[in-house]
């Protein structure tokens, strides 16, 4: 006969004791909800003018040069305060292509110069003329936000070229000098024309002052269609290191939803679970988070 050994008893497993964690408390979880969400606000006002800034205006930029290329191409870009069909161009229509080879750069200028037109690329100040235009156009950038496309301009020297094409044609411009607060401009002859690019300078993102490129046009100036307005139709918010106001609603808005986000997390938290309620919760965070961010960066100086 075949012997047969007996089964091996199996050996009893002996089960980890799974820890439950104690429920947290509506204060508790209102704290720490409150917390995070300041923390958040932080962070992505940090993300705003250090990363997502620089990607929002290089969209921009693409978006306005496009439109622009198609209106040169259409013979139909504005060339003063108001469009072919006598409508004030709005504020943040691309108007013009500025190019400064020896800085690298090659933006699209945009009308107004509020905080939020300055989010997308160097405005223009509206009371004044367009470059090649006779008079002084000004044109705004910011220093280190959102792009920062002004950030070297203190770098400019005597003898530098900066072309702007405009719905008039190629204008070209040679630098004559750099000048800080304080400093005096010299007068502009009747029929000249002079464009003078403003920033801040200092630190980045803790300006000191102003800097102010001046430029000489190297040809003829061209003809500017009459003013309909001038510097005391402007607002405020479109002077050199000033903040724009009129995001307040949207800033309003904005907080509002990140609060019922909130809310919505604490609730979710009691009754979900942990982990699933930030799957949910973290993409409603960040976008809201990442608006107000937004938003409030408007109420900062416009050439920071």
């Amino acid at each position: 006969m075949t012997a047969v050994l007996p089964a091996r008893p199996e050996t009893p497993t002996r089960g980890r004791a799974r820890r439950v964690r104690p429920p947290v408390s509506p204060s508790v979880a209102v704290l720490s909800t409150a917390l995070g969400l300041v923390a958040l606000l932080l962070l992505a006002f940090v993300a705003e003018v250090a990363v997502v800034g620089a990607v929002r205006h290089a969209r921009a930029q693409t978006l306005g040069f496009a439109t622009l290329r198609s209106e040169l191409a259409e013979g139909i870009t504005p060339i003063g305060q108001t469009d072919s069909d006598g409508n004030v161009v709005a504020s943040g229509h691309p108007i013009a292509l500025l190019e400064i080879p020896e800085l690298g750069v090659r933006e699209v200028v945009r009308q107004g110069s509020t905080s939020s037109v300055l989010a997308a690329g160097p405005g223009h100040r509206r009371d004044t003329p367009y470059p090649g235009q006779a008079g002084g156009s000004l044109i705004l950038g910011r220093q280190a936000g959102y792009g920062g496309p002004f950030a070297h301009l203190d770098d400019l020297s005597r003898g530098d070229t900066i072309v702007v094409t405009t719905g008039q044609g190629v204008q070209t411009f040679t630098v004559t000098g750099l000048r800080h607060a304080g400093d005096p401009a010299f007068a502009l002859a009747a029929g000249e024309s002079r464009l003078t690019l403003i920033s801040a300078t200092g630190p980045h993102f803790l300006p000191s002052g102003t800097v102010r490129v001046d430029a000489e046009l190297t040809s003829t100036p061209v003809a500017a269609p009459p003013f309909v307005f001038g510097a005391s139709a402007l607002a405020p918010a479109e002077q050199a290191m000033a903040g724009d106001r009129s995001s307040a609603l949207a800033l309003y808005l904005w907080a509002q939803l990140l609060l019922l986000a909130g809310v919505a997390l604490v609730w979710m938290r009691s009754v979900w679970g942990r982990w699933q309620t930030w799957v949910v919760a973290v993409p409603v965070l960040a976008l809201a988070g990442l608006q107000v961010a937004h938003q409030f960066a408007m109420f900062l100086p416009n050439l920071l």
